[in-house]
């Protein structure tokens, strides 16, 4: 080979490479994001989950795609171990689907018109449609379809450049005497192996084998341990994924690389012993471009089927080699909920949103845990208490930073519109749930200085408190129901009991100025009488934001007061019915 056709064959090679991603992105958006969904819901079934995993690969055109998933998957804990390996097994069954898509490439066309009929033709014809749709339509949509017929043909013209930069290769001997020795199982597998690795891509791996198939010189005894390497190479764009992760998400990039050693030891080894008693005729014949591609297939099949009912003893044997840290044996529920923010799903918008809700389900989970823990310090004071809203209010504050830097991460990905508007609701409501935090610390700083103090309320003071108090509780018990349950309904009858407390404050203040000209309380009790219902008014507020942001999810920005002041100018039966329900609920 000439430099020219080394430089034609990387060329070829890129090609090739970014044809199958272009192909598989575009499938992937097409679904709809919802692929990597369904991989980490149906998967309770070992046998399911190879089925998906099959699926999904042959979607995405990536087995290392879908495998660094699931060690994503593992290591936020959505997927345990076992899942995992069934998937895992199915994506290597369903890389072999780029193989036969290659084997396009190797029909001809005859003469005359019948030429219009080849892959060249039919690849120029399908790379025309989807430069059209990519560049002069203005459906999205249509977009992504001309994604994947760009990618076909990229790939098509990739496999066809390295076809014709190895053709001199049929004459050359030196390249016909290394295909001679690479008839040795170990030399071959190792040789398959350590190119997979540097391109990483055992479908790229596969389409170079079939291209050099192409000449003629590929015998069946070069090819077969040359697949049963790449299985083996193919592995590293996992281990590579797997960086950073917990254990478990090591175990799991581990479980493939497991996988692919042992289905090569098992395949190969009961071959060449069959071979070694009987030997097989058909080594030294030569292969083609469909030959290589089925052989890979058949590969791949026979190690899922041997593997699947082992999938236990392949969990143990991984837990020997990546075993558990004493410390790590239990974690802390924060943990483990800022682990579901896993940078592997920022490209995948569905899985990262979901991730997402549930974390912040959990930080407002923990905001209304220390605003009740700071009101029932009004009644009983304890610094362990006291300590305790604090810590609170710290893990809120952390939730809200890393919830906000992992959004603003996914915003710059292609997002569908309903995912968009859950994206700016989100951002909006860390921002209330960690505002609500901070009311709740300064509740119970107000319940400490009315304990160092020794300050008593009057009896008709600490009455209207307690009411204003399951007001408040209320407003925050609803607010995060509808969040958790994404209920819209359930969200309108958040303002409604929003503007009942706002009434109620402006009463306990009134109230509380009449026992003061009364001599009843004392001008030190209103102090921090009136801090309370400050930050009662002000939780209140944040509640409503919540629910309006909810309310308003159709909305591409949100004018939050807009809305606050159309809805209390209209003030229809559904919101005075509540209003007037909340009023003799949380009467004085």
């Amino acid at each position: 080979m000439t430099a020219l056709n080394v430089i034609s064959l990387l060329g070829g090679l890129a090609l090739f490479l970014y044809g199958i991603t272009l192909m598989g992105d575009g499938l992937n958006l097409v679904a709809g994001n919802k692929l990597e969904v369904v991989l980490y819901r149906l998967t309770s079934n070992r046998f399911r989950g190879i089925l998906l995993g099959t699926l999904v690969t042959a979607v995405i055109q990536s087995s290392s795609a879908a495998s660094v998933m699931c060690v994503g998957f593992v290591n936020s804990g959505l997927m345990q171990f076992s899942q995992a390996v069934s998937v895992i097994l199915g994506s290597i069954l369903g890389s072999s689907i780029t193989g036969w898509i290659v084997t396009l490439s190797s029909v001809g066309g005859g003469s005359g018109w019948i030429q219009l009929l080849s892959t060249t033709a039919i690849t120029g014809v399908i790379a025309v449609i989807g430069i059209y749709l990519r560049k002069f339509s203005k459906k999205q949509l249509h977009h992504h379809v001309g994604d994947i017929l760009m990618g076909f043909a990229v790939l098509m013209f990739g496999m066809s450049a390295m076809s014709e930069a190895v053709r001199p290769l049929q004459s050359s001997e030196t390249f016909l005497n290394l295909m001679q020795n690479l008839t040795n199982p170990l030399l071959g597998l190792l040789v398959g192996a350590v190119f997979t690795a540097i391109i990483q891509s055992s479908a790229a791996a596969v389409g170079i084998l079939q291209a050099l198939s192409m000449t003629g010189a590929i015998t069946f005894g070069a090819a077969f341990p040359l697949l049963l390497g790449i299985g083996i190479g193919g592995a590293l764009p996992v281990l590579l994924g797997a960086l950073g992760a917990n254990r478990n998400g090591v175990r799991t990039a581990v479980a493939h690389l497991l996988i692919d050693i042992l289905g090569a030891v098992i395949c190969g080894g009961v071959f060449y012993l069959i071979h070694a008693i009987h030997p097989f005729s058909f080594l030294n014949r030569t292969v083609n471009i469909v030959e290589v591609a089925a052989m890979n297939t058949a590969f791949r099949f026979v190690m899922v089927v041997t593997l699947a009912p082992l999938i236990g003893l392949l969990e143990k044997i991984t837990n020997f080699f990546v075993r558990s840290a004493p410390e790590e044996t239990e974690q802390e529920e924060a943990v483990e909920d800022f682990n579901k923010l896993e940078d592997r799903f920022i490209r995948y918008p569905t899985l990262a949103l979901e991730q997402s809700h549930e974390v912040i389900v959990s930080m407002a989970k923990c905001a209304r845990d220390s605003l009740m823990e700071a009101i029932a310090l009004l009644g009983a004071f304890s610094p362990d208490g006291f300590d305790r809203v604090d810590e609170m209010e710290k893990l809120v504050d952390h939730y809200e930073d890393a919830l906000g830097s992992y959004l603003l991460r996914i915003s710059p990905t292609e997002l569908t519109t309903q995912q968009n508007e859950n994206l700016h609701k989100y951002l909006h409501s860390i921002t209330d749930f960690e505002r609500i935090s901070d009311h709740a610390k300064n509740i119970s700083e107000c319940a400490k200085e009315k304990a160092d103090k020794q300050i008593d309320f009057s009896a008709a003071a600490s009455h209207e408190l307690s009411v204003l108090s399951a007001a408040i509780i209320e407003i925050m018990t609803i607010t995060i129901r509808a969040f958790v349950e994404d209920d819209a309904a359930l969200a309108l009858k958040v303002e409604p009991l929003e503007e009942l407390i706002d009434d109620l404050c402006d009463e306990l203040r009134s109230h509380h100025i009449d026992r003061l000209q009364k001599g009843i309380c004392s001008l030190q009790d209103g102090y921090v009488f009136n801090d309370l219902l400050t930050n009662y008014e002000r939780v209140g507020d944040h509640c409503s934001n919540v629910a309006v942001a909810m309310i308003e999810l159709a909305h591409d920005v949100f004018d939050t007061h807009e809305y606050l002041d159309s809805l209390k100018e209209m003030r229809n039966d559904a919101f005075n019915r509540n209003y007037e329900e909340y009023r003799a609920r949380f009467a004085l």
